[in-house]
Order: structure tokens, then sequence, then C-alpha cells
């Protein structure tokens, strides 16, 4: 299944319900794309893996945080988890925009 394309997503961390958008261009066993949420834009670059998509980023807000990404897409949705640092993890969900 192609994560190509765009996604609405919302993540439930410990500072509340973030939502965002990405956006994603697989090659092969790669992507790039870009991250959007309140906070600002991020280009992002990972790795795919079947349907599973992986990446980190680093946000400076509200603090500064390495955020790892490991997702699951399949058809129109996708879910998965958001490490970021001592916070622990948080779910993602996302739908195809």
């Amino acid at each position: 299944m192609s994560a190509d394309g765009t996604w609405k997503t919302t993540i439930n961390s410990p500072m509340g319900v973030q939502q965002g958008t990405l956006t994603i261009k697989t090659d092969g066993g790669a992507f790039t794309g870009q991250m959007q949420s309140a906070m600002g834009a991020q280009d992002i670059a990972g790795t795919v893996d079947g349907d599973k998509l992986s990446f980190s980023t680093n946000i400076t807000s509200p603090m500064p945080l390495t955020l790892t990404f490991n997702l699951t897409v399949s058809g129109d949705t996708m879910s998965g988890q958001v490490q970021a640092g001592a916070f622990g993890s948080s779910p993602l969900t996302g739908v195809r925009a």
C-alpha cells in the first residue's frame, strides 16, 4: 500500500491533542516529505518497509525535543506511535486528505 499523498494527523500527546498535516513521497525504501503543525513546517525523510514508515525530526518549540515516528499505513488510514524523549510515547492516527 502506498503511503504517498497528504495525511491529516492527530497526536494525543501529554501536552494535549496536536493536529497536523503530513505529506509523503516514497521512492523505494525511502521517503521524503513535510510535516506541518501549529508549530510550523519541517522537511522530513525516513524509511519505508512494506506498510511501515519510520522517521525522526527535531523540534524547538515548546522545547527542544527529538520526535521519533513509527507508523503503519493501511489503505486510507495510518496509525502508530510518536516517541518524544522523556515524555514517552503518544499515539498518532491519520487519514488521507
